[in-house]
């Protein structure tokens, strides 16, 4: 009998469809407990930027307050207007939802862990799916029957078609650099060149930073929710557990775009300094180990302090978790029967590492900058970010002529050009001062004629 169970797993497992589907499973299963604690993370950097605790009752310093709030979305009443469209109210926010997560499944998350392995358009296939999000946003806001949702809406539609122009352009400067759409070649190119592509391309990479932004909806380009205009835009009519699919769907494209920058412009799953070999290699082979061990060493220090048996145990079980994570990523660099696992494991922290300092940035930035008014959120987009992008994917298309047909130095051309770009840049920002400078003139010779 053991046998048979034997020869049975061997076949699934060499089935080329078993792993991909248990990383999906995985991914559904484990992204919205994800986006929970993304979301409790959030709300401490905002509450130290702003000089207080932050959530801080349910669970040891809050961390259970993620399990808490999807237990009262849960149970929370489910309302639709009487004169909305039900089926597509329904239907939009699992529109959006499944496109992003969708999104997520070509992405390496190191070289191991992929659903859509090694496809030859992994980058053309995320920007396609996740741009479909917008039909739920649009949807959602339509079948509401209501003027903020619908305004909500269409802001959202202006927005994206307006970042997704500078977004592509400015992918299309770090696929140039790279040769390829897949999403392992892009990582083995950086690779092999020595240099993350940020630092080749760094105008590519701000403006898809900006476009990134623009496109999740976050702030300071928050226009299709707008809590101080719009009530709460396009998701104002909702409540409860589609209300946050909603909610889902957003921190599940922050995490696709913050992927797709990870793997063009910082090097996907290599280390700092990947080409790095022998003791020093080793000893950044050591850092993330290193890293998890001082935070479990946190935890069971924090632990006696705790008010209550409950939180003891939660602190304790989390410093567990920590010192495991730990083992298996020290084991590859002590142990050499385990170095195989070195690959997949240290590429699967660096990755998530670099992402998760992509969202980082996202949530400095909502924090720190005030919301945009509408025409100054398409004026950035229209008459900065995308001629910019233009002349940027110009400005490398050059560069890559002259260092393969003129046997220019790469960096060199690369800076030139990038000089040149940000030029141009420096003129559309002097353009845009001048005729903001001649319209509050022009408001001021009114006030006074009056």
């Amino acid at each position: 009998m053991m046998n048979h169970l034997y020869e049975l797993l061997k076949i699934v497992l060499a089935s080329p469809y078993t792993l991909p589907v248990i990383y999906g499973i995985v991914i559904v299963a484990v992204l919205p407990l994800v986006a929970g604690y993304v979301v409790l993370v959030e709300r401490k950097v905002m509450a130290d930027m702003q000089a207080r605790l932050g959530p801080m009752r349910v669970g040891p310093h809050g961390l259970l307050q993620p399990i808490a709030d999807a237990v009262k979305l849960l149970l929370k009443e489910d309302i639709i207007p009487e004169k909305a469209d039900v089926w597509i109210f329904w239907l939009a926010p699992i529109v959006s939802m499944t496109a992003g997560m969708l999104a997520l499944a070509p992405v390496g998350i190191g070289p191991a862990f992929q659903i859509a392995k090694d496809i030859d358009v992994g980058i053309l296939f995320i920007a396609g799916i996740s741009s479909l999000g917008i039909f739920g946003i649009v949807l959602g806001g339509w079948a509401s029957n209501s003027h903020y949702s619908l305004m909500g809406a269409l802001r959202s539609a202006a927005q994206l078609v307006s970042y997704e122009t500078a977004a592509g352009m400015a992918l299309v400067s770090g696929l140039l650099l790279g040769g390829s759409l897949q999403i392992r070649t892009l990582v083995e190119e950086q690779a092999k060149q020595g240099v993350w592509f940020v630092a080749l391309a760094p105008i590519a990479f701000f403006i898809y930073l900006v476009a990134s932004i623009a496109e999740t909806n976050r702030a300071p380009f928050d226009l299709p929710e707008a809590e101080s205009e719009l009530v709460a835009g396009y998701m104002t009519e909702y409540s409860g557990f589609r209300w946050s699919l909603y909610f889902l769907a957003e921190y599940a494209n922050m995490m696709v775009v913050g992927s797709v920058a990870t793997t063009i412009f910082l090097g996907g799953w290599l280390r700092p300094f990947s080409s790095v070999g022998g003791a020093a290699g080793r000893a950044i082979d050591t850092v993330p180990g290193a890293l998890l061990l001082g935070v479990a060493a946190y935890c069971l220090y924090r632990a006696p302090k705790q008010p209550v048996t409950v939180q003891k145990l939660v602190m304790v079980a989390v410093a567990g978790l920590c010192a495991a994570v730990a083992a298996a990523l020290l084991a590859p660099v002590f142990v050499a029967q385990a170095l195989w696992m070195k690959p997949a494991i240290h590429g699967a922290f660096w990755f998530l590492l670099k992402v998760g300092g992509y969202i980082y940035l996202f949530m400095w930035l909502r924090f720190t900058l005030p919301r945009y008014r509408f025409d100054q959120l398409m004026r950035l987009g229209w008459y900065f970010l995308i001629p910019v992008s233009i002349v940027n994917v110009m400005g490398i298309g050059i560069a890559l002529v002259l260092h393969w047909e003129r046997g220019m130095h790469l960096a060199l051309a690369l800076g030139l050009t990038t000089l040149m770009t940000l030029v141009v840049a420096g003129f559309l920002v002097r353009a845009e001062l001048k005729r903001e400078e001649q319209l509050r003139q022009a408001a001021t010779g009114d006030a006074y004629a009056g």
